[in-house]
Parts: structure tokens; sequence; C-alpha cells
């Protein structure tokens, strides 16, 4: 299946694809497809994480409305929890994530996280890359593991962290693993009043103790509602200037370059371990991407010279 054909045959063809990618990810279609969508990207990707019950997945439901009224299509990736007797999704995602079967422009697809602790399935780099490149917006919802989920930072240009008001969420975001990853904060739940603002507050106040990070992105902290829509437009709107913030002067290609580098080095440690990456440097080699270079040609070839006897 090419990129051409996933833009003219629509969602069943891309469900298609998906399940290609998942079944035989090292194929020759699949490499094809992978190559050929990395070099043209074109939506803006939101990665949404957070504690589970937190309302992730109704948070979600409610910005890919917003996004679809405002024009713009939408592909979601809904990272789900592992059946113990299959492998596959849990939860599915007509009940993980609302939204209009018939509509063309909005697609959901669900992935099992199985045994992977970061909050994202294997191959949600492989389905992400493709969707990048047919829709204005791609959605990542991680499976919501706590403290490890920060593998999401690795695939999303915007990560947007949900705090639940009264749980204590603010004193696990205090934590580095956490407080490190998003570009925004929003409490879902708005609509509690006063305990979501305390809620707010709390975050805000643990964000001014943390580092900056090097980045002069000032994370902002919000408070929304999916059910009564409390606090939504600030949402979209602060999700735009994100955007648009890594359009200037070239952050977003540097970023996407940085992810790159770290997916190669990822898979080559899950496949080889920590003594293929030990091999690759007595060789000379490194794991660095050139300017312009995408990862899974680079995959492609460190792969083939540590499967060499």
């Amino acid at each position: 299946m090419t990129l051409a054909a996933l833009r003219t045959d629509g969602k069943r063809a891309l469900a298609a694809a998906l399940a290609g990618l998942e079944r035989d990810p090292d194929s020759e279609t699949s490499q094809a497809l992978l190559d050929a969508a990395w070099r043209e990207p074109r939506a803006h990707v939101v990665g949404v994480t957070g504690p589970p019950g937190v309302g992730k997945s109704s948070l979600c439901a409610a910005m890919v409305a917003a996004w679809r009224r405002a024009g713009r299509t939408v592909g979601v990736i809904a990272v789900d929890p592992s059946s113990r007797t299959s492998g596959g999704a849990l939860l599915g995602d007509r009940v993980r994530i609302a939204h209009d079967g018939s509509d063309e422009g909005s697609f959901v697809r669900s992935m099992a996280a199985r045994d992977r602790l970061g909050g994202l399935a294997d191959q949600t780099v492989a389905a992400m890359v493709v969707m990048r490149a047919l829709f204005d917006r791609v959605l990542i919802e991680t499976v919501g593991v706590g403290q490890s989920e920060t593998d999401v930072a690795g695939v999303a240009d915007t990560v947007l962290f949900c705090v639940q008001p009264g749980s204590g969420d603010s004193l696990q975001f205090m934590k580095a693993g956490i407080v490190e990853i998003p570009h925004l904060v929003v409490v879902t739940k708005a609509d509690m009043g006063a305990p979501a603002e305390r809620a707010r507050a709390d975050v805000a106040g643990a964000l001014s103790l943390a580092t900056a990070g090097g980045s002069d992105w000032a994370v902002k902290v919000l408070a929304a509602s999916s059910r009564s829509g409390a606090g939504m437009d600030r949402l979209m709107d602060a999700l735009e200037a994100h955007r648009d913030y890594l359009s200037g002067d070239g952050r977003l290609a540097v970023a996407r370059h940085h992810q790159g580098e770290g997916w190669v080095a990822q898979s080559l440690r899950d496949r080889f371990g920590r003594d293929g990456i030990a091999r690759l440097g007595r060789l000379g080699l490194d794991l660095s991407l050139r300017p312009g270079a995408q990862p899974f040609q680079r995959l492609r070839e460190l792969g083939a010279v540590l499967e060499r006897p």
C-alpha cells in the first residue's frame, strides 16, 4: 500500500495498512510506506498522558470534536491495556474514544501496550508516522501507567499532561519523570469549581519549582471540562500556540530529528541489547542521523551490520 493510495482510498485502506505494519513491520512494503511517510509530515502530533481514570479519553473525544468543527482532519492512536489472553487491545476504539465512525475526516486506531512500561505500544511510532502524513492533527492517548509514562515525549510534538482535581496528582506531577515532559497541563473536570482551581494552582506551583530544561516555552496550566465544555476553547488555543512556537526558528525539525535518533537507539537496544550498541561502537559506528535522514533507513543499515556473523 502506497502513501498516495492511502490518501485516495480512505479509512478502510488505512486500517489495512496499519494492520500490515503491526503484523510485519520489517517487510519491504511496510518499510517503503514508512520511508515515504517520514519524508512528507503534515500533522501536528499531540500526546495526551496522565494517570489512569483522569479522564483522558473524554478529553480526547472533546479535542477531536473541536478540531473537526474547525475543519481539521484528525487521526487518533489510542493505546490500550492488553488482554492477558490474546495480547490485543482490551478496551477497543469504540469504547475508548467516542467518535463518528462514518466521518471520513477522523480515524481512531486502538493499539495494545502489551508489556511496554512507557505508556505506548510497540508500533506506535510507525502508526504515528503514517498518520502524520495523512491528517492535519494526530492525537496519541497513552495507556495511563503513572510515573513511567514518559515515552510519549519521544513521539509527540506537543505533550499534554492531565491532572484530576482532588486526587493528589499534583504531588505525583512534581516527581521529575513527569514534570519534565509536558508542554501543557490540563486539570480535567473543571466544572468541579474550587477543587479544580486548587489543583491548577498546585500544579502551577510545582512547575515554578522545576527547572526550565533550557526551553524558552513556558508550560501553561489550564483547566477544562469535556462534559460542560468549560475551558476547551482556551485549551485548543494553547495547543495552536505551541504548534506556532514549534514552527519558529526550525524548532520542530530539530525536535523530530532528535526523536528519530532516539527511536534508532531504542529500537536497536530492544532488538540487540546493550552488547549490540557496544559492538557498533567498536566498529566505529554511532547512532546519529545525518541532517535530513530518516530513522527507518538508518535502522535497516545498522541492523544489517549487527546481524552479520
